[in-house]
């Protein structure tokens, strides 16, 4: 991949064509393959949750192999996402969503395809990487379209996609294993003709203006980025599983984590053309904003991701009812973003939104921390709508505070940045959440059982209950609610200094302009600037 030029061309780079304005209609039509895409990526993290028992049952795997079967995407996802937003300010970036999801076909099709645990978690490797473009791009491109304060009448289809696509996901998961004629393997499958449906959408309704500029890639900084993010998310993934926290393995993936990162620094300070500009973080707003979704992601992910398994262990719900029961949040989380986007586009301020979010959603945590095993469903709703609430106001208000506050030559840059760090902090979350939780349930059972040796037949893994006998059972149940509620009471003081963060942005007047029209006016100035005088 190469980017041709001519000399006067300099650092904004040159537009070959007009970037016009695009109407309401040509805007729908090239957000149908952004949408296309963005569902492929929620159904595929959400599709085999179900699924995953069978997956690993049938083909010979290991507990170890299955927390890698979910690892392994949220590595590649996480780690790429930066290189991804990069490469989008120097390339055609409609051709760049498109090989993200052609990489995804591909790690679907061998996915579907594998005889082997081995071959399943490299599938999922080339799936996570596929992903990372997907949630870097979608945004970009939107900003890309669209000017920001036109930016929140269209967030309520990501909200709704997103919706559709987490409540969707283990439904149809459940449904394909349980089903004898078809099976675990369309988990993958199924993903394939959304993505090819995403390309062709794509190619036919999405017109960007080519950028065209003289541009070294820093594939050492790459290296060093994905590196050093992986070895601290194995860290982070497998502490507390596989091995203590307070352990060598743990020192050697911290030191090492923190070495490659430091270099990075060191590396991307030089480069001409770094994959994170660190000059972007001298921006008020989005080093806040990063800062903020960094909190939001350890908050959110680290205390949702646990619902699910309180649903099942502590209320006895079956998998099909616990992805139901998770509705209430998500609707929460569609409504707050379809009305907050409307009025910030109509009234142009949005401050007011993501300190309203950060409360609500700091609200919601702590009700959530209240939960146990006699909680009623009802209860539970309005809780799960409260935080829906607050996180729907937050999580895109901050991508849309960072992007009118940035050149349009660092959309990329600066949205990537923001979803890497949300990524990061939902990966740290879940996993020191996580071992807490785990802490948590064996004080809970071992004070249960009057630590009795056999735990009433509840074993050390995630227990079955439907081989327990009833006594069993009630302390399981108790244990479970009692640990996910103390989840939830050590998350929301992150989600309050999401808050302290956000108060502390400026706000800004929303720009009227698309990126698409900002980057050819960067360009024409810059041509202007470096034009000689007579």
């Amino acid at each position: 991949m190469t980017a041709a030029v001519t000399p006067e061309t300099g650092a904004a780079g040159a537009i070959e064509g007009p970037a016009p304005g695009m109407t309401r209609r040509q805007i729908l039509q090239a957000m149908s393959g952004l949408m296309a895409g963005m569902f492929v990526a929620i159904l595929a993290s959400t599709v085999v949750s179900n699924a995953l028992p069978r997956i690993i049952a049938d083909l010979h795997g290991s507990q170890s192999s299955y927390t890698w079967v979910v690892t392994a995407e949220l590595l590649a996802m996480t780690a790429t996402v930066p290189i991804w937003g990069k490469l989008s300010d120097l390339y055609d970036k409609k051709l760049l969503i498109q090989l993200s999801l052609s990489m995804f076909i591909a790690g679907s099709l061998v996915a579907g395809f594998s005889h082997s645990v081995g071959l399943l978690i490299v599938s999922r490797v080339v799936q996570g990487i596929g992903a990372g473009g997907l949630t870097a791009l979608a945004q970009v491109v939107m900003a890309a379209i669209i000017p920001p304060r036109e930016l929140g009448r269209y967030s309520g289809i990501f909200g709704a996609v997103f919706a559709v696509g987490t409540v969707a996901g283990p439904l149809i998961g459940g449904v394909l294993v349980d089903t004898s004629w078809l099976g675990w393997r369309w988990c993958f499958f199924i993903g394939v003709p959304f993505a090819l449906l995403a390309i062709a959408l794509l190619q036919l309704t999405l017109k960007l203006p080519t950028v065209r500029r003289e541009v070294k890639i820093d594939y050492v900084g790459a290296v060093l980025i994905m590196s050093g993010v992986s070895a601290l998310l194995l860290w982070v993934t497998l502490a507390g599983n596989r091995f203590d926290w307070a352990s060598w393995q743990t020192a050697a993936l911290v030191t090492g984590g923190v070495v490659l990162l430091a270099a990075a620094v060191w590396v991307e300070s030089r480069v001409q053309e770094p994959i994170i500009p660190l000059d972007i973080f001298r921006n008020r707003t989005v080093a806040l904003t990063t800062v903020a979704s960094m909190l939001v992601g350890v908050a959110m992910f680290g205390g949702t991701v646990f619902l699910s398994q309180y649903f099942q262990i502590s209320l006895g719900k079956t998998p099909t009812t616990a992805g139901l029961m998770s509705l209430p949040m998500i609707l929460g989380l569609m409504v707050s973003t379809t009305v907050a986007g409307q009025i910030i586009s109509s009234r142009g301020k949005w401050k007011g939104f993501l300190i309203a979010g950060g409360i609500i959603m700091t609200a919601g945590m702590g009700l959530l921390s209240t939960i146990g095993s006699d909680s009623s469903f009802g209860l539970l709703s309005v809780y799960m709508v409260v935080l829906g609430v607050g996180v729907g106001m937050l999580m895109q208000n901050l991508v849309l505070a960072a992007q009118n506050d940035v050149p349009a030559a660092e959309l990329g840059a600066a949205t990537s940045v923001l979803s890497f760090f949300r990524s990061l902090g939902g990966a740290i979350g879940t996993s020191a959440l996580g071992a807490v939780l785990a802490h948590r349930v064996a004080d809970e059972m071992k004070k249960g059982f009057g630590g009795a040796a056999d735990n009433g037949g509840a074993g050390s893994g995630v227990p079955d209950l439907t081989t327990l006998p009833e006594s069993a059972r009630q302390v399981v149940e108790h244990a479970y609610g009692v640990a996910t509620a103390d989840v939830f009471l050590i998350g929301a003081p992150f989600a309050f200094l999401a808050l302290i963060a956000v108060l502390f942005i400026k706000e800004k007047p929303l720009r009227t302009q698309s990126g698409m029209e900002r980057l050819a006016e960067e360009s024409a100035a810059a041509k202007a600037a470096a034009a000689p005088t007579h």
